[in-house]
């Protein structure tokens, strides 16, 4: 009777530290299983903040198995996301290089019982096809900016535009606002419109090619600090003035602390808010899935003020900078 007494103890034990392997040591561990797809941390100051937020945020020591992916390149993007989804993945967290061309994604994933969540970027799709979307409204970063340029009422608006990487919702946005107005008002002319692809030297470069042309301006609308800086060097090397009492009103957009300080001395006029740190909403919304609660909204945007050099204090750097 005691030896079946022990054996039964026994088994009992063993089948005790099976168990608690798969909690503590296995590959799942109750892990949530998420594929994050994002462009490149090299990008610009606000994609390197970006992507920090959401690598400090899906760890397992949050209770995530997390699979990153940085490309800048839709179709790159797109082939990795299929792949998560043969990989299972629970959530596919997707900032799209681009916003058209994820309609076979977002099915596949639907069909796979995959719940997709966006952040930073929106792309083309009906509500129906993803769960939610953390994002940035680009469209109103643009109209935003372009009223405070329409506020200072020059008599001519010679722009050099400074595009984004050409597609995506960031660039779609700020550059529809300043469109339209330049299709309305006669006084509003591009002196050019390139892409820098949110590079600050590729920036430096078409102001250079514009100044050598000896074609004037007096406004540079960059789609990014980076490339506004990008501009400013240009500027300075040419020793033309710029930002508060300049030649030339300089602008850019997202959320750098060195980009806030050059608005606060007077350097640039204008930046436009776009906050990177979407990470801890993402997770939220996760987690209460995981309790069977749904967003309230389906589209979260974030809180996005324009900031200028008249009106820019110490404290809105600390509060918003990055």
């Amino acid at each position: 009777m005691k030896k079946i007494l022990v054996l039964m103890l026994s088994l009992i034990l063993v089948f005790s530290l099976v168990a608690c392997s798969k909690d503590d040591g296995g590959s799942d561990g109750g892990l949530i299983k998420v594929g994050v797809i994002n462009n490149d941390p090299n990008e610009s100051g606000y994609r390197t903040a970006n992507d920090a937020a959401m690598r400090s945020t899906f760890t397992k020591e949050n209770g995530y198995d997390a699979n990153f992916y940085n490309n800048n390149d839709a179709a790159q993007q797109i082939a990795t996301a299929q792949q998560m989804i043969q990989d299972e993945v629970d959530y596919l967290l997707l900032s799209p290089a681009s916003t058209t061309g994820w309609d076979q994604v977002l099915k596949d994933a639907k069909t796979a019982g995959i719940q997709v969540i966006l952040f930073d970027r929106m792309l083309e799709a009906d509500e129906d096809m993803y769960v939610a979307a953390v994002v940035s409204d680009m469209a109103a970063e643009g109209k935003t900016a372009v009223d405070w340029l329409a506020s200072q009422g020059l008599s001519e608006y010679n722009i050099i535009h400074i595009q984004g990487h050409m597609g995506s919702d960031a660039q779609v946005g700020r550059t529809g606002a300043l469109d339209e107005k330049v299709a309305a008002e006669a006084s509003w002319s591009y002196v050019t419109q390139q892409t820098a692809d949110w590079s600050e030297e590729t920036a430096r470069t078409i102001v250079q090619s514009v100044i050598d042309a000896g074609t004037p301006f007096n406004v540079i609308y960059a789609e990014n600090n980076g490339m506004a800086r990008g501009a400013v060097a240009a500027l300075d090397a040419n020793g033309i003035t710029h930002g508060k009492g300049g030649d030339v009103i300089v602008m850019g957009f997202d959320s750098d602390k060195w980009a806030f300080e050059s608005v606060l001395s007077g350097s640039w006029n204008y930046m436009g808010l776009c906050n990177p740190l979407q990470a801890e909403k993402v997770d939220k919304i996760i987690k209460d899935l995981e309790k069977g609660t749904k967003p309230a909204q389906k589209i979260i945007y974030s809180d996005e003020p324009g900031f200028n050099c008249d009106t820019l204090t110490q404290a809105d750097v600390d509060k918003f900078g990055t």
